[in-house]
């Protein structure tokens, strides 16, 4: 892994952070950035995270208020920490879950050309499978190590247990392994099953794609903009020349805390509707209430009251 210059200033934020952090925390952490691929160690992307996160928060406090920049900074702060690693594993994850029946049909074709299921697995090293290539070249690596194929193949299934679909197969191809059953008969079964679900997954992508786009508008461009411009005109209709005195901040806060919490309920509701789990709409409600807070910050920041009164 890569690691931050070995200054005092790096080293000293990184020795609070991991002091700070429960150590269970920081490994669990740890491995979700190694499965996206960043090359660094917990403590130190954390701290990497926090350092743009106040630089931008700073930047948009030169152009704005110390509200936008408090929003900026924890928008930052979660893109980068949570959803960018979660970004990447997912599109990883899609990745191998594409490829995964063709890699089946290759180790049946394999096996049925009279070579052993070991020396199928090093020859699929070689084959143009993406990042399930990479994963498979791990399980090679620990079995040329002298670790079983079966708990290789396991530690496979676990590193990518996010994925029913690449567990679930991996899992019933290891029981069928250590039963001795005719393999290439399996695998042809398994990828054509994998196969399957994956169509019927897109199917119901594309049939569910009105209602996602529909959370997206009302949700995300405009509930935002419509409560944007409510709060303008109630802090337009107070002042002292309208002969009126609202609470406009704390009604303000409320169409806030209310755009906020649209956005996640839509988002989670985009995840069950998509992918039938509420965990897959924490990306879905991310997005949304980065983009309804931005543009009900921006319709706040336009003047409406001189076309009003």
């Amino acid at each position: 892994m890569k690691r931050l210059p070995e200054t005092g200033i790096a080293t000293g934020l990184v020795s609070i952070v991991e002091r700070i952090l429960p150590e269970k925390w920081l490994k669990r952490y740890e491995l979700l950035i190694y499965s996206a691929g960043v090359n660094f160690l917990a403590a130190e992307y954390i701290v990497i995270s926090l350092l743009l996160s106040l630089i931008a928060a700073v930047v948009v406090l030169l152009f704005s208020t110390v509200v936008n920049s408090l929003i900026a900074f924890l928008s930052v702060l979660i893109g980068i920490i949570y959803a960018y690693p979660y970004w990447r594993v997912m599109k990883k994850t899609e990745e191998m879950e594409r490829f995964l029946p063709d890699a089946f049909f290759y180790l049946a074709s394999s096996l049925r050309a009279g070579i052993s299921f070991s020396e199928a697995l090093e020859e699929l090293t070689t084959a143009k499978f993406g990042a399930l290539t990479d994963e498979f070249r791990k399980t090679v690596g620990e079995i040329r190590k002298g670790r079983p194929t079966v708990d290789a193949l396991r530690a496979f299934a676990l590193r990518n247990r996010r994925s029913p679909v690449i567990y679930r197969s991996m899992m019933i191809v290891i029981e069928a392994l250590e039963r001795g059953a005719p393999m290439s008969e399996v695998l042809v079964s398994v990828a054509n099953d994998v196969r399957e679900i994956l169509r019927i997954n897109q199917e119901r992508k594309a049939s569910t794609g009105m209602q996602t786009m529909f959370f997206i508008i009302t949700s995300g461009f405009v509930g935002p903009i419509i409560l944007g411009i409510v709060g303008k005109v109630m802090e337009s209709m107070s002042g002292a020349g309208t002969g009126l005195s609202l609470p406009v901040q704390a009604i303000q806060n409320i169409i806030f805390g209310f755009i906020i919490l649209q956005a996640v309920v839509s988002g989670i509701g985009i995840g069950v509707i998509r992918e039938g789990k509420y965990s897959s709409g924490l990306k879905y409600a991310f997005l949304l209430v980065v983009m309804g807070v931005i543009i009900y910050r921006s319709m706040m920041s336009v003047n409406i009251s001189a076309g009003l009164f």
